[in-house]
């Protein structure tokens, strides 16, 4: 753009041209998730997408929104920009995901003080790894540089999915029966809640981001920043083949929140802690918080990021299934008849 039409805005405080560079960075990222359903492309008002309705007696739109959180903070102070974009998919593709949708496209908004093409560019890179690992397209996005909205060096993700489900096939918890099967999925660490926790707690470990993370071999830094792990493969890899009753994204809200949140009223969930492999860095954050197990369930995933309930006659399958797809997942507890409606609906046995 010629300079004397961007003298005004660059004097206020916005680079037109980093915003140009930076689409140009990322065209090809774009590219590389684009899917039959798009038919358009990157710079347009708005993304087109033309749904494969094909075997579907009643479609239905499913759609979820989310962000990363404060786990940008350690993005920022780690230097680190590659994974959050991961999370950022992740969040809601996750979301749709449990009620059996199949995620279509995805649409990112990054807002900035001032851009930083390189970081943005990073950022992007995982957005479209994370649609890439999901099998939907990033239809388009919005880059906002607004100046003294935003620390220097620091920025702001969000975005949303939408999928598509065959209204007979939505996964809505109301088959789930005394005597079904929860099967937890394994997380591939914190995923992104808790962080502001996370970071109070690392700050008073005094462990620095190239130090190496207590149990493991992993630098702090790398452990932290692992991205949310993306179950849309896995899950309709699932689906395909057994009967899925009910299935639960473990997020902010941990076990206490989130498993109620599929479960018809009739019914509880009585979970044996231990049956599943707690990944060290809970075992960290437990210690340095001087947190119980109750807590820690009731904040963090604590190695279980997804939750599928089948039938008592399908579970030794279905895990099977799972080890196949080299997903750890175990049997961690069952569906049973609820004693009182005033209770809560999920109940740990710690031994």
């Amino acid at each position: 753009m010629p300079e004397d039409r961007a003298k005004a805005y660059t004097e206020a405080g916005v680079d037109i041209n980093a915003g140009n560079a930076l689409v140009s960075r990322i065209k090809s990222m774009v590219a590389s998730t684009h899917t039959k359903g798009v038919i358009s492309d990157i710079g347009g008002f708005g993304g087109l997408f033309k749904p494969d309705l094909g075997g579907m007696e009643d479609p239905v739109l499913v759609s979820s929104t989310d962000g990363v959180g404060t786990k940008l903070k350690l993005a920022f102070m780690f230097d680190k920009h590659d994974t959050v974009g991961i999370d950022l998919v992740a969040m809601s593709v996750n979301d749709v995901l449990v009620q059996g949708a199949k995620p279509l496209f995805f649409l990112d908004y990054f807002a900035t003080g001032k851009l930083d093409v390189e970081a943005a560019a990073q950022v992007v890179s995982g957005v479209a790894e994370g649609c890439r690992q999901a099998q939907c397209a990033l239809l388009g996005g919005e880059t906002a540089e607004m100046p003294d909205m935003y620390a220097p060096g620091e920025y702001d993700l969000a975005g949303f999915c939408v999928g598509i489900a065959d209204n007979a096939r939505i996964v809505d918890g109301s088959d789930i029966r005394v005597g079904d099967v929860i099967i937890g999925l394994g997380a591939s660490g914190v995923h992104s809640n808790g962080y502001t926790l996370v970071r109070k707690l690392f700050e008073k470990s005094g462990l620095g981001a190239d130090d190496i993370m207590p149990g493991t071999d992993a630098l702090v830094r790398d452990v932290l920043m692992t991205p949310t792990r993306i179950y849309v493969e896995t899950i309709r890899n699932l689906m395909r083949d057994f009967q899925i009753k009910g299935m639960v994204h473990v997020t902010g809200g941990g076990f206490y929140d989130n498993i109620p949140r599929v479960l018809p009223a009739s019914v509880d969930a009585r979970i044996a802690f231990g049956a599943w492999d707690i990944l060290p860095v809970f075992h960290w954050l437990r210690d340095l918080g001087e947190l119980s197990w109750p807590e820690m369930l009731q904040i963090f995933n604590c190695g279980i990021g997804y939750v599928v309930i089948v039938g008592q006659e399908e579970a030794d399958d279905v895990l099977g299934r799972l080890a196949a797809l080299d997903q750890p997942a175990w049997a961690i507890g069952t569906v049973e008849r609820r004693r009182e409606e005033s209770e809560e609906q999920v109940y740990v046995d710690f031994g």
